[in-house]
């Protein structure tokens, strides 16, 4: 399994699409930042990512001292950094009155519609939410603004008219359609990402070029696809086909860090997801993830998570126990 896949199934990801929108010309609306609508779109997600896609007519997004960048159909735009931003038929128009984000987001998919009869633009709003080291991971480097064209994927004609389709059934007095419409906004999230690493331009760094490259996606796959193994970086080389100078140096530049490093991270991650979904003990876990000691796996979750493992599991046991009790 390749990194990104076998990162997103060890990861659990929460998606939906909140709003659907038809606008005519003239429009123009405000979106705020992400953390302040995390609260009511996920209230338990560390992060949250908002992403939109075009399905019809054109429009323009704007961020605070950026261009304004046109955006058509087939066109998705995720905000990476959570800003907030302007969407409208042309730049600078000022925005509509806004509505109360609590009573906008009280019935899911709102439907909204409004604007000067124009030419029209629709749009589908969603999020993706997910731990806080997934998204730091997944969008390192990335623009504040990334926009891909889901159109001119093989993906592409089939996920809209899916979406299309949970839409209407999420509407419908059939049970599912809300469950269907998380899982499809998840899978157009992935789609962008998959997307935005085949599309990749000089000048990229962060996980997802360290993926598009072929050094060190070859050095990436390896570790995920066996991370408990006693990894060197003389054999982590000899995976990738080239010398240990040339990954060292390409691994910093694209991901950050040293390959050695981002194996403990990655172990970490694993760790904690196996401390989250399974009752197993400390020291089945530490052998798991590649540590022969109890002791040195304590100390390796420590440095990552500020507490010892068995602490951290006891306290997302109790968050979870309070989230089912509200």
């Amino acid at each position: 399994m390749d990194a990104l896949s076998e990162t997103l199934r060890v990861v659990q990801l929460v998606g939906a699409i909140f709003l659907q929108g038809r606008f005519t010309a003239p429009w123009c609306y405000q979106s705020p930042r992400a953390d302040a609508a995390a609260p009511l779109l996920e209230p338990d997600a560390e992060r949250v990512v908002i992403f939109h896609l075009v399905t019809e007519g054109e429009c323009f997004v704007e961020l605070d001292h950026q261009p304004p960048v046109r955006l058509g159909a087939g066109d998705v735009i995720v905000f990476s950094q959570g800003d907030a931003h302007r969407m409208g038929s042309a730049p600078g128009l000022t925005p509509a009155p806004a509505t109360p984000l609590k009573e906008l987001l009280q019935r899911r998919p709102r439907q909204l519609m409004y604007g000067g009869g124009g030419a029209p633009t629709r749009l589908l709003c969603g999020y993706l939410a997910c731990d806080a080291r997934l998204a730091r991971l997944l969008l390192a480097g990335l623009p504040p603004l990334v926009r891909v064209n889901v159109r001119g994927s093989n993906a592409g004609t089939w996920l809209e008219a899916s979406v299309r389709y949970a839409l209407a059934e999420a509407r419908s007095p059939r049970p599912g359609g809300a469950g269907v419409l998380s899982k499809l906004a998840e899978v157009l999230f992935i789609e962008v990402l998959r997307l935005y690493i085949n599309e990749q331009s000089a000048g990229r760094t962060g996980w997802l070029a360290g993926l598009g490259d072929r050094v060190v996606g070859a050095a990436l796959n390896a570790l995920h696809q066996r991370p408990a193994h006693a990894w060197t970086l003389e054999e982590l080389a000899r995976e990738a086909g080239t010398s240990r100078s040339v990954l060292a140096e390409r691994f910093q530049h694209l991901v950050g860090s040293s390959p050695m490093q981002y194996l403990i991270q990655w172990r970490m991650m694993l760790a904690a997801n196996l401390l989250c979904r399974s009752k197993a003990p400390l020291s089945r876990i530490a052998e798991d993830v590649g540590y022969q000691t109890d002791t040195a796996f304590i100390r390796a979750f420590r440095r990552e998570y500020g507490v010892p493992p068995a602490t951290w599991r006891r306290r997302r046991a109790a968050q979870g126990d309070l989230a089912e009790q509200t």
